[in-house]
């Protein structure tokens, strides 16, 4: 069960009276997209809208038709100006809706759906940057997935991380979805150049990164071409070291924060 899964049904559990906000639809600049959705009980809320002025009016509704156990659906056609406090300049159609036994089984299913169309992210290596990586990512709509050699580096991870135990890494790497991000920081340089070489041979890696320095990236570069049978072209797919370099704090949380910004931004363009 994914990690959002588990939370939603124990948010379904606690508040047996709940409502779900649903944004129709959303022109020009607004704060979140059609099918963004959120769920409102009487003393908490799961997900957002966008926030703001917007959703706080959702809010309201949604609790006002709560209380009066209003069996109507309800639509709210709001220009984000001046005249909410919220100056987007777009607009937004809401549905707000009770939300019964069909309609909470529906949203079951709708987060099973999401989570089992997540991107894959494999981070080789469960070392410090390995976990703060790990930190960093599960708080994304991604299937983010450890893999160590070693079963006593693994520790404690956040909920919804998956762990694979493996004396042969690179096996991972091929038997990996399509579209999937690799992310290497091993103990051992070599099983590094081993991992990346295989994910460099997949041309449907959405993000392949390797911890280092630029030396390290030299060294692998030149075993690459004239040893392993690499081409330019596949090594200009590699982002090292992983991080960019233009941030020079090396704590394993900045670095985290910033490779997961490099993985986002492959997994989009892919």
């Amino acid at each position: 069960m994914s990690a959002a899964l588990s939370r939603l049904r124990a948010f379904l559990a606690a508040w047996p009276r709940v409502a779900l906000v649903e944004v129709r639809e959303a022109k020009g600049s607004t704060p979140r997209e059609a099918g963004a959705w959120m769920l409102v009980s009487p003393g908490a809320i799961f997900g957002t809208i966008g926030g703001g002025q917007l959703e706080f009016m959702a809010i309201d509704r949604a609790r006002d038709m709560i209380a009066a156990g209003a069996p109507a659906a309800d639509i709210l056609d709001v220009p984000l100006g001046p005249q909410i406090g919220q100056c987007c300049g777009g607009r937004m159609l809401v549905d707000v809706a009770l939300a019964g036994e069909a309609r909470r089984a529906a949203m079951l299913r709708r987060i099973e759906d999401e989570a089992a169309s997540r991107p894959s992210v494999f981070i080789f290596g469960g070392g410090h940057v390995g976990h703060a990586l790990a930190a960093a990512l599960a708080l994304l709509p991604l299937a983010v997935t450890i893999v160590e050699t070693r079963a006593d580096q693994i520790g404690d991870l956040p909920e919804g991380v998956e762990v694979r135990l493996t004396a042969v890494p690179e096996e991972v790497v091929r038997d990996a979805p399509p579209g999937s991000a690799f992310l290497v920081l091993t103990h051992d340089h070599a099983l590094d150049f081993l991992i990346v070489a295989e994910a460099l041979r997949r041309a449907d890696a959405a993000y392949v990164g390797m911890i280092g320095s630029r030396t390290k990236r030299a060294t692998f570069a030149s075993w690459y071409l004239k040893e392993a049978g690499g081409g330019e072209g596949e090594l200009s797919r590699l982002v090292c070291p992983i991080g960019g370099a233009e941030v020079k704090d090396k704590r394993p949380a900045v670095i985290a924060a910033m490779a997961a910004a490099e993985v986002m931004r492959g997994l989009s363009a892919s």
